[in-house]
């Protein structure tokens, strides 16, 4: 694919794109038969050619990579002064060379995806992030900062009904217990997927209208599908409203709302009444 664009956007595109590509090669080249194998390889393939390529390219930056040597312990300040040297950079790319490990082994599943986001300390936003993206290598496409899509259109029902009937991605494997009463109460119907970055994207798309998390994840897990969401004009936050920070001394964060703006104050209410 030659040398790298510069801009950071297009950078991270081309980033997500490579891996993506070596993930697909990988698949082919190992097969279904020992899914162990396959989740395995697939983590280090991805995060050994986006490390190298980081490296090489943007030497000067800061990584934090699921991947890493103790990428989950929350650091103390106080304690571990210079023990991890992103807290005190000013530019850090978050990366999951492989968001949905298990969606990945299975033949025929599309759902998994490739992340890489970049941080910035002169960030305007509370969120830090300034550039993103999110590849889908089995559906071939990459959503980016760079060219962020459009915003996502209404659907048919909203527009026929004169209401919007709400779409709820939710994990195929670990909802929260509390999804199923939230979306009887405002009306909505469960949409199973895999990753996070391939329910964020579905929200980006349009295909759903909103992602709600809460039992565990780590940053790495929605930078980039945050950043292209925001990028995009969507609303991102906790479930609780407050905002979600990154390159934090703790990478994890827990739970979070991905939906279009005219549906926030309407879930953010909802999750009130039914997570705590």
């Amino acid at each position: 694919m030659g040398s790298p664009p510069m801009i950071d956007g297009a950078f991270a595109r081309w980033l997500a794109s490579r891996a993506g590509q070596a993930l697909l090669d990988l698949r082919t080249e190992m097969g279904f038969s020992d899914t162990g194998a396959l989740k395995s390889a697939g983590d280090k393939v991805s995060h050994d050619l986006i490390r190298t390529e980081l490296a090489r390219w943007r030497p000067g930056d800061a990584v934090l990579s699921e991947e890493d040597e103790g990428s989950r312990l929350a650091w103390a300040a106080e304690v571990n002064a210079g023990a991890v040297s992103r807290l005190t950079e000013d530019r850090v790319w978050i990366i999951d060379p492989l968001d949905g490990t298990r969606e990945f082994a299975e033949e025929g599943r599309s759902d998994w995806a490739v992340h890489v986001a970049l941080w910035a300390r002169s960030a305007p936003s509370p969120h830090g992030l300034v550039a993103g993206a999110v590849g889908l290598p089995a559906q071939h496409r990459v959503l980016g900062t760079d060219y962020p899509p459009a915003y996502p259109p209404m659907t048919v029902e909203a527009a026929t009904a004169g209401e919007r009937k709400i779409r709820l991605a939710a994990s195929r494997s670990r909802p929260p217990v509390f999804l199923t009463d939230l979306a009887e109460d405002v009306g909505a119907h469960l949409v199973p997927m895999g990753s996070a970055g391939a329910k964020i994207a579905a929200v980006v798309t349009g295909e759903v209208d909103a992602y709600i998390h809460a039992g565990g994840q780590y940053e790495w897990d929605s930078a980039a599908p945050v950043a292209v969401a925001t990028a995009t004009g969507l609303h991102a936050s906790r479930i609780d409203g407050s905002a979600l920070r990154y390159n934090e001394a703790d990478p994890r964060l827990p739970d979070l709302l991905v939906c279009r703006k005219d549906l926030a104050s309407r879930l953010l209410a909802a999750l009130q009444r039914h997570s705590g």
